[in-house]
């Protein structure tokens, strides 16, 4: 009988860590995942696989070495998938040491954590890259072989982990890829991404829960993709024969506009953008009669970052070509649609339960008061 597989996932709490989880027990594997200690529970993408006889959660920081080494040693496992990040560009320009300590020197303790406990040889290891390493892109569309141009302290930290993930599989023979992910997003994408933003203001602004909708810059573009797809992609690196590094994308590209455009529609909007740059709005010309003729949506200047990436476009082939890879499994427009029908719902139920707290106590006021 063959020996089961164990997967050790930091960032398990994110969008990627939650759908992999999913993806590799259902393969089965035992998984194990990381968080950091916190007096707030953030653990709602996983909080249905707890309880799950092959499911485990440990404690450990990206920022502490030795509970690395610690966890490693007690887990021993066969693959590693690092997707533990600051992964939100404009906060790396807030806190750009926060950044580089997590997402550069963070994957240098992984690799020697693993080198530590003597599983060079024995450990598989995936490291989250990103399209942000081509940044002040240099060609289009950008392949395993395009240069980096890095344009952000998140970007410039990836690029770290990048290349010491390379140095190692070189200098140590360990297997260990990296996955160069372009944008890809889901209903568990966190509220301050930009797509999420978008599709949560939609589903507001239908139920007359907001008025208006603030935004960067309309016209950049990316290859966004979905992230339930994009999961299987990381397995499928670390199941060849040799280690190596790919580009996952879909090869299709959309602006930030198209994406605006596309969510307000799902949700029974149509929106006419007019005007250009700082001073182009989303008017309503077609929905609720309430809404018709309204601006929804407004470009502000303070989304706007110090140093903007504008034209990323992955190009798959290499995915498709050796590890038979599907990238156009979900579409743009379905990843659109599967994004805002979660958020009305989410929107609508946020309402049920705010209603019903506000009687709970008002009825409670009144019995204490009587």
């Amino acid at each position: 009988m063959e020996k089961k597989k164990i997967a050790l996932i930091t960032g398990v709490t994110g969008q990627d860590g939650s759908y992999l989880s999913e993806f590799l027990l259902g393969k089965g594997y035992e998984v194990h995942g990381v968080i950091r200690r916190s007096s707030v529970d953030y653990r709602e993408r996983i909080a249905h696989l707890e309880g799950k006889p092959d499911f485990h959660i440990h404690y450990a920081d990206m920022g502490d070495s030795m509970s690395l080494v610690k966890l490693v040693g007690k887990v021993q496992p066969t693959e590693i998938y690092n997707l533990a990040a600051q992964s939100h560009v404009q906060v790396s320009f807030d806190a750009p040491e926060f950044t580089a300590d997590v997402d550069a020197v963070g994957v240098l303790r992984i690799l020697e954590a693993v080198r530590t406990n003597h599983l060079e040889h024995h450990c598989r290891i995936y490291q989250a890259s990103t399209s942000e390493l081509y940044g002040k892109v240099e060609e289009v569309p950008q392949n395993e072989l395009t240069p980096f141009h890095p344009y952000s302290p998140y970007a410039v930290a990836k690029l770290y982990g990048y290349w010491i993930v390379k140095e190692y599989r070189e200098a140590y023979g360990m297997y260990c890829c990296s996955g160069i992910l372009f944008n890809h997003e889901s209903e568990r994408r966190g509220e301050t991404f930009v797509t999420r933003k978008i599709t949560l203001a939609a589903a507001r602004i239908a139920q007359g829960k907001q008025e208006k909708l603030f935004l960067g810059n309309l016209s950049s573009l990316r290859d966004w993709g979905y992230a339930k797809d994009y999961v299987e992609c990381m397995w499928l690196i670390l199941q060849q024969e040799q280690p190596d590094d790919f580009v996952i994308a879909t090869g299709v590209q959309h602006s930030v506009r198209e994406f605006a455009y596309l969510a307000f529609k799902t949700a029974g909007m149509e929106l006419e953008f007019r005007g250009e740059g700082i001073d182009e709005k989303g008017v309503c010309v077609a929905g609720p009669a309430n809404l018709v003729g309204k601006t929804l949506v407004e470009v502000s200047e303070d989304f706007y970052r110090p140093t903007d990436v504008v034209n990323l476009l992955g190009d798959p082939s290499k995915a498709k070509r050796e590890l038979g890879w599907d990238p156009q499994s979900t579409s743009f427009e379905q990843l659109v649609s599967i994004m805002v029908k979660h958020d009305m719902q989410k929107v609508a139920a946020d309402h049920v339960a705010g209603v019903m707290r506000t009687n709970l106590a008002e009825y409670l006021e009144k019995g204490i008061t009587k």
